[in-house]
């Protein structure tokens, strides 16, 4: 998967700058693809991206955006991403939330991972 990621966010955007509408699906199989591909840094921007398109950010975008900090152990964007989640009152999920959890171990975090699980 590690070169798919890449293939995926050039189709998005030739998808972008051609006729086809950017929707939930496309972004989510790009998100997904980074995630898969390790590609953390890309899937948090292709997640802002979704929201200066006024693409409704689901679960799956959201589950696919943590478990790809959590790949990397970045507790603090994982978290963000579930606090950010429970603003635009987006109900979280067991992948999300143990996408969280696994981020906050891998960081050392314990007690955030604790915390999450109340």
């Amino acid at each position: 998967m590690q070169g798919k990621w890449l293939k995926a966010v050039q189709l998005l955007g030739t998808m972008e700058q051609g006729t086809v509408e950017m929707d939930v699906i496309t972004y989510s199989a790009a998100i997904s693809a980074c995630e898969k591909g390790g590609e953390w840094k890309m899937a948090l921007e292709l997640l802002s991206t979704m929201g200066e398109d006024m693409v409704e950010i689901d679960i799956i975008i959201y589950s696919a955006a943590i478990s790809a900090c959590e790949k990397v152990g970045d507790w603090i964007k994982a978290l963000g991403l579930l606090h950010r989640m429970a603003e635009t009152k987006v109900q979280s999920d067991t992948i999300a939330c143990s996408a969280a959890i696994s981020a906050c171990e891998k960081g050392g975090e314990w007690l955030r991972a604790l915390g999450l699980l109340t």
